[in-house]
Parts: C-alpha cells; structure tokens; sequence
C-alpha cells in the first residue's frame, strides 16, 4: 500500500499549560511551513496574541456573535447549532466504524479506563472550537470526531469526520482513526477508503519524536495534528517526495492543480455529509451548512472569477498563495456544475435568497 507521510507532530504538551496558551490549529494551518523545524512554527504562531487564544473564550465569543450570515432571525436550526456542545456524551454508537471491536470492556484493565477518561478531560476542556466530540460511556473505547476545515486551505467550511477506537493496549499502543470518506480521497493522508496515514498513529514510519509516545501523547494531540498537518493549505506536498518542490515554478503549479481538484472534492463531501450526515451529529451537520451556505457559494463565485483556492476567506480574499496564477479553466467549468447540486442541497436543508449564487458557463 502506498502510505503518505505527515512527519511532524503538534505537540500541545510543551510550554505553559494554561488555557490561553492554546494554539486554535485553524487558524494557522496554512503558516505550518514544512522547511521549518515545528518548534520554530510554534514560536512563530505563539508570538502573536491575535492567533493564540483561550478555547473557552473563543466559544463565548462565538455564543455571542450572529451564526447566520442574513439578518433573519434565529430560527430553529440555528438554536440547535448555538446549542450543540463541543464535547458530550451519547448512547447511540451503532452507525460506528469500530462498532464490532473488542466490545467486551470488562477484560480492561482499570488502567485503561482511567486512561480515557483522562483523555475526556483534556478534551473537554482544551478541544479547540473548530473540533466537536462525542464518547460513549458504555462504550469507552469508542469515539467520534469531526474537524471544520480551515480557511486559507482548499477544505475551507468542509466537516471532516474520524471514528476513534482505542485498543485494549492503550496508551501502549496508539489509537485506531477511521475517516468518514464517502469514497473520496480529498487528502495524500486521507484514503478513500478511511485510512489516516500519520506517523503519530503508527500509520507511517517517523522518527523516534514523531510517533506515538506512551504517557505523553494524547487525543486531542492526534485531532489537531490532523487539522494542522493534513487538511492543510498545499496538501499536495503532503505527497512522500513532493515536499522538496514547495516553492519551485513547477511545485507550485501542481500543488495549485491539487488544491482545485481537492476544492471539488470538499464540496462533494459537504453533499454527502448533508445527505448521510453521522449519528449524534446531524443538527451540527445541518446548522453548519445552513449558516455557512452563502460563504461557501460565495467562495465558489470568486474562484470562478479567478481568485486562486485557498485565497478566499470570509473577509474577503486572502493572497495567501501570492498570486501566482488563476484557476484553470477546467476547474472553473466543474465548479459551475457543482454550485448547482450545493444550492439544491443547500435548498432542502432551508437556506434562503440563493439566486444570487447561481453561476452561468463562461461566466469571467
């Protein structure tokens, strides 16, 4: 099996452990800088006050802050969504990648369920608000995750979801992750047939610092190093060997070609999540999309103008590839043809006033 290799690890362990030393990694997915040792990446993105942030304050602000890009009011689908916690529990595991695994949890020792529910705290108070979660308490080794790509990536307003199972040897052996594909391989990282390939995991050969670590590493060290690392700005490096091209005329040319095709790919993910969305988490599923559905048709129109993948964030349009090059035209044609399944969907779920995003062949 060919495997991509993701080397680094985000280590959340180092330095002052306080709630405001939090790095919220999708925020600066598209600053990881692969020639840099990941030590100075984080001094690069610890130095600066408006990126770092306490999680907790960060959902009080959000609690705060219109979910909805119109001035209708809340309605129910968004009360749903202000109200979906970042990290609960549930009973209903049956739709779960790992739901047949070791399920006689008695033969564990109390080691390992002391273990987890260490990892619940972590999680509970330090999971950043770009990633949801939900376990099981008579089911412990199992759990669900989903990750919002950030912007300045090709995987921007996307839901990423990864089943959890940890094993009876656990925090021996490192955790099992499963990615919810639909089939679609939007990542070198990320199989279509649900393989993670990280060297934190097991999944990928790395250096001793590189890989899980008994006692040190954690979950939530695995979810954000997935949000940090492979749903990043240039996933084409991702690629074992392509990584030597990053910043070369003809690295960068493909490197964009990846990001269009993975662009198409994220929005055919957002149709089937909104069609199939997993247990536990359909109001998040719907509320997501249902709030998010012009900035994603939004960006959809400014690709099809020419702004690069990636450049576009809600503000406006981010020049976080240097303006090297414009969409190719093929990319272009295909997006007109997706944004009319997106505002279908987006139709079924409730949003309104989509007239303005429908995209015509040709169109500059």
């Amino acid at each position: 099996m060919k495997k991509s290799i993701v080397h680094d690890v985000i280590d959340i362990n180092s330095g002052d452990n306080d709630d405001d030393n939090l790095a919220v990694l999708a925020e600066i997915a598209h600053k990881h800088d692969k020639g840099k040792a990941l030590e100075a990446v984080h001094e690069d993105v610890l130095g600066k006050a408006g990126v770092l942030t306490s999680a907790r304050a960060r959902r009080k602000r959000a609690a705060a802050s219109s979910l909805t890009i119109t001035d209708e009011p809340e309605n129910e689908t968004l009360r749903k969504l202000g109200s979906f916690k970042q990290f609960d529990t549930i009973s209903d595991t049956s739709d779960h990648y790992f739901i047949k695994s070791h399920s006689s949890m008695a033969q564990n020792p109390k080691s390992w369920a002391k273990k987890i529910q260490e990892e619940w705290k972590i999680l509970e108070n330090h999971v950043p608000d770009t990633i949801f979660v939900r376990v099981c308490e008579s089911r412990m080794d199992l759990m669900r995750a989903v990750i919002i790509g950030a912007e300045g990536t090709p995987y921007h307003d996307g839901l990423f979801f990864f089943d959890v199972y940890f094993p009876p040897e656990y925090p021996n052996e490192p955790p099992q992750v499963h990615y919810h594909s639909g089939g679609l391989g939007v990542n070198p990282n990320l199989y279509s047939s649900g393989y993670v390939c990280l060297s934190l995991l097991g999944t990928w050969e790395g250096d001793e610092d590189e890989m899980w670590t008994p006692g040190v590493s954690t979950m939530l060290q695995v979810l954000v190093s997935i949000q940090g690392l492979i749903l990043n700005a240039k996933p084409y490096f991702n690629e074992p060997g392509y990584e030597g091209a990053s910043g070369s005329p003809d690295g960068e040319k493909r490197a964009l070609q990846y990001n269009e095709d993975t662009f198409i790919l994220s929005l055919r993910t957002m149709t089937y999540m909104m069609r199939s969305p997993p247990k536990n988490f359909e109001d998040l599923v719907v509320g997501h999309f249902y709030s998010r559905a012009h900035d994603i048709l939004g960006s959809c129109k400014a690709y099809t103008e020419g702004v690069q993948v990636g450049c576009f964030v809600k503000g406006g349009v981010e020049n976080v590839n240097k303006g090297k090059g414009n969409c190719s035209s093929k990319f272009k044609a295909d997006l007109v043809e997706y944004v009319k399944i997106l505002i279908t969907e987006f139709e079924r779920i409730g949003v309104k006033d989509l007239e303005i995003h429908s995209l015509t062949p040709g169109q500059k």
